[in-house]
């Protein structure tokens, strides 16, 4: 995909985003609270949209700053949580990441990519996540979703979200960092599916070089 047909690739995205569900880390992110998004994102690891919403809101009914955070029981930030993958060591690392916060941020996160990454349980999907949307800064977040589509576009030619990233710092124009994620995630999971995507339904199929791809509907 050349830069031409990534700019009007984008831009039929921008309207087909309205149709489709909201990522829920997007959707909790309008409430401009970088701690909720943080831990939203965390909670979001190896889990669907749909139980990181139910999850992330039933949590935030107890608890929205560290400081409430950290005036809760284990057992019922696990209650909370649950059936998020990992309730149980993602309620430890939570815990831990307020007691942090309060300690050496002052109960706030932090807004540098280097130290967000300082944070225990903060990966680089995570860190740039909390900047993009929390903060409203330049990043550029790699999930599997942007992983797969950017090589499935040919747009990139990369074997990881790490790589991914580098790559995007180093080719995609910066006007489009904070919008790439979010695309591309609604994108990946209601029509560029993993396996068998609805390239019939697609409406940038012609700009995509579709590798990798071995059946699409």
């Amino acid at each position: 995909m050349n830069p031409s047909g990534l700019s009007t690739a984008l831009k039929h995205l921008r309207k087909s985003i309205k149709t489709w569900p909201i990522p829920v880390v997007t959707a909790i992110s309008s409430k401009r609270n970088p701690f909720m998004v943080l831990v939203s994102c965390i909670l979001s690891l190896r889990t669907r949209d749909m139980v990181t919403a139910s999850a992330s809101d039933r949590l935030f009914i107890l608890a929205y700053t560290p400081e409430d955070f950290l005036k809760l029981e284990p057992e019922q930030v696990e209650k909370a949580i649950y059936p998020v993958a990992f309730f149980r060591n993602k309620t430890v690392t939570l815990f831990n990441l307020c007691r942090v916060l309060i300690d050496e941020y002052d109960g706030k996160v932090p807004e540098l990519l280097d130290e967000l990454l300082q944070l225990k349980g903060v990966g680089r999907k995570t860190a740039n996540l909390t900047i993009t949307l929390g903060y409203g800064k330049l990043g550029i977040c790699v999930d599997v979703h942007v992983h797969r589509i950017a090589n499935r576009w040919g747009y990139v030619e990369t074997k990881s979200p790490d790589e991914t990233e580098i790559a995007l710092r180093r080719k995609l124009p910066k006007r489009y960092w904070k919008e790439f994620n979010n695309l591309l995630v609604s994108f990946g999971q209601n029509i560029c599916k993993p396996k068998s995507p609805y390239c019939s339904k697609c409406s940038i199929e012609k700009y995509c070089s579709q590798i990798g791809v071995k059946g699409c509907r």
